[in-house]
């Protein structure tokens, strides 16, 4: 666990672009604002993930799934939220199975190549084994 509660902070850096991302241009914002904002964001997290972490217990598993921050999310009362949550999961997800797709048809691809590459030298060694051995007539002219 932290050990100073600074430690449970979200990023600046994060904080900053999330609420640059959120207000129209020219709309700026104070230092002391944007503070105030990332401690907030921070005990969202913190509660939401101790809802969710609530919800595993309660199904005898020790690792959070996305169902226990959806379930956790609908018992903090933020049920708008919903909706928006499910479909990046889903979006989520798709993505997720598409890398894995291309990551296995780059797989497949490449062990192709590879067998591809030991059959055409196990041909050359073939073809040199064979310039090697004696032919049996010349070996009876001599």
């Amino acid at each position: 666990m932290a050990e100073r509660p600074e430690d449970l902070n979200l990023p600046n850096a994060v904080i900053t672009r999330i609420i640059k991302e959120a207000l129209p241009d020219g709309v700026n914002i104070s230092k002391e604002a944007r503070s105030a904002i990332s401690r907030a964001a921070s005990v969202f997290v913190l509660y939401a993930t101790s809802c969710a972490n609530n919800f595993a217990m309660k199904g005898k598993r020790k690792t959070l799934n996305a169902g226990d921050v959806l379930s956790a999310m609908e018992e903090m009362e933020f049920q708008r939220f919903m909706v928006p949550l499910k479909e990046s999961l889903e979006a989520y997800r798709r993505e997720q199975k598409g890398k894995k797709e291309a990551r296995k048809d780059k797989d497949k691809k490449a062990d192709s190549e590879e067998q591809d590459k030991r059959e055409e030298d196990n041909d050359d060694d073939d073809e040199r084994m064979e310039e090697e051995e004696p032919n049996d007539e010349e070996e009876v002219d001599n």
